[in-house]
């Protein structure tokens, strides 16, 4: 079943002309419509609607949100492959729906043929428990984990939550199970209802550490993370273990370089904004924009690392 929310930003409404950014043939004239591949509540969903409002008035038009949830993202990503290549519809993506999913299972778009804009975001996965799990410190999880059989929870199959954690897996030479969810809001429910034992959490999950539903018992970044400066980083316990979660921007397939080009530099310009750049912080999201060469470069990489992973993993989704 698809999931859909439409949110209409009107920081694009009334703004003066002189503001607006010049784009190439008059471009944009019109709205832009943003899909979100996931529900509302997750990081996708947060980055999207703090990117949205800024760059509404950089553009001069509405930014239109559409939350397009199901299948791991793929269904919001392939509706926009599926759009005009005119540069007015756009879409959010990460590793799950561009650099692993190809080795997961066959897509119904070319993940490395969209019109890549750039990398929004990254920030570390919260490794987040239920509040009664007995293990207080990272340690004591692994020793857990080696004991009893654990369940993960995850936004979805294929997604960056999954790998990250069949990667815990295999570094920490475990086997805990995955529970697959459609998206991090009924992920986060079930953690605090305590129906799943452990889940990778993007930054939304902090809202529910803080609150006292869960408890952050280390950070996936290579360091200890800012916003948590008393949780450990997984390497502490398992030497040389990262996986950064990231949030991209991509069009379809077949986009005009020059639109690519205008659209990149609007966003970097929003990214870069003192003002901007500091809300995103302060929700645990990173700014980390790219030039359109190292962004290529990156999904690259980022693709040969999870296709090791995958294959290690023998990982592989039906349908």
């Amino acid at each position: 079943m698809t999931i859909r929310r439409r949110g209409v930003l009107a920081a694009g409404l009334g703004l003066p002309f002189a503001a607006r950014a010049q784009g190439p043939g008059g471009y944009p004239n019109r709205p832009l419509r943003l899909i979100v591949p996931f529900p509302p509540g997750g990081g996708v969903d947060l980055t999207a609607r703090l990117l949205a409002e800024p760059l509404s008035r950089e553009l001069g038009e509405t930014v239109v949100i559409e939350n397009r949830g199901g299948a791991g993202g793929v269904i919001g990503v392939e509706a926009m492959s599926r759009a005009a290549p005119d540069g007015y519809t756009l879409s959010l993506d990460g590793a799950g729906t561009i650099t692993a999913g190809p080795h997961l299972r066959r897509l119904p778009y070319e993940a490395m043929q969209l019109s890549h804009i750039t990398r929004l975001v990254r920030m570390p996965f919260i490794v987040a428990v239920r509040t009664d799990l007995p293990a207080n410190t990272l340690q004591e999880f692994l020793d857990l984990a080696k004991r009893q059989e654990l369940r993960y929870a995850s936004g979805g199959l294929g997604t960056s939550q999954h790998l990250t954690g069949e990667l815990f897996n295999q570094m920490a030479r475990i086997n805990m199970i995955h529970v697959p969810y459609r998206g991090t809001g009924p992920a986060l429910n079930d953690l605090a209802a305590k129906v799943v034992d452990v889940y990778f959490g993007d930054p939304a999950t902090l809202s529910i550490v803080n609150g006292g539903g869960a408890r952050a018992i280390a950070v996936t970044s290579p360091q200890r993370w800012p916003l948590l400066p008393n949780v450990p980083a997984v390497a502490e316990g398992v030497p040389g273990y990262e996986s950064e979660n990231w949030y991209g921007l991509a069009g379809p397939p077949g986009m005009p370089p020059e639109i690519v080009r205008f659209l990149h530099a609007a966003v970097v310009k929003v990214m870069r904004d003192p003002a901007n750049a500091a809300r995103f912080d302060d929700a645990g999201l990173h700014p980390a924009v790219m030039d359109l060469a190292d962004y290529d470069a990156f999904l690259r990489a980022d693709s040969a690392r999870w296709e090791r992973v995958v294959r290690t993993g023998n990982i592989r989704i039906d349908g």
